[in-house]
């Protein structure tokens, strides 16, 4: 058992290009299964997905995400930052919009982190703030993203996590979709099948980043 989830962990890949395949509601429905066991705090479950099939929402979006592309970029201008605007348009507009041709996008979001332990204790001594709360509700909707990706990958389907769509276009997003102001923006997941097979990127050695106390 380890061994074959080894390798779906290993074989897992950020897709940028997709077939025209279509994903079914079936497929995406037993992922989300998935995405739901993912460990969270005191079992909140601080998470909610938009899975979005619709081409032109789809593309509506993108539009939205390079409209904040250009904003920032006009303003690095202005700055006389020339050549970094030319990157962020050139280099970084083409990773945030990766999800353009995607027959599926899924928008992950995450409520703040509540429970008994928070109504009955945390906030009565006034343990920490609601920023911390927020940011415990993305930590839990963000395992769930992963164990979504991973149960995509064994059904052989590819996805791609990003982020700079939230950054760039959070707002407009969030009014688009009439998304709940309870709801915080995570991430969005493109997800089809892969039109290409990338490459396996180097990853740091296991000495640099363990270390064991016995």
């Amino acid at each position: 058992m380890f061994e074959e989830l080894k390798d779906i962990i290993h074989g897992r890949r950020s897709v940028r290009k997709y077939t025209d395949q279509s994903v079914s509601n079936e497929d995406i429905q037993e992922i989300i299964d998935c995405a739901r066991y993912a460990p969270s705090d005191t079992n909140s479950q601080t998470w909610f997905f938009i899975a979005i099939k619709n081409k032109e929402k789809i593309k509506a979006i993108e539009e939205l995400t390079w409209a904040g592309i250009e904003e920032k970029a006009k303003a690095a201008e202005e700055k006389g930052l020339v050549k970094e605007a030319k990157l962020l348009r050139k280099s970084f507009g083409p990773y945030a919009t990766a999800f353009s041709d995607a027959p599926v996008l899924i928008v992950c979001l995450a409520t703040p982190y509540d429970s008994k332990f928070r109504q009955k204790i945390f906030d009565p001594i006034e343990f920490t703030s609601n920023e911390v709360w927020k940011e415990e509700g993305i930590k839990s909707s963000t395992l769930a993203a992963q164990n979504l990706m991973l149960a995509a990958y064994a059904k052989g389907l590819g996805t791609c996590p990003m982020t700079g769509p939230v950054m760039l276009a959070g707002d407009k997003l969030r009014q688009y979709l009439e998304i709940d102001d309870d709801l915080i923006l995570n991430m969005v997941i493109a997800m089809g099948y892969p039109a290409e097979t990338p490459r396996k990127l180097a990853r740091k050695e296991l000495e640099d980043i363990l270390q064991i106390v016995e």
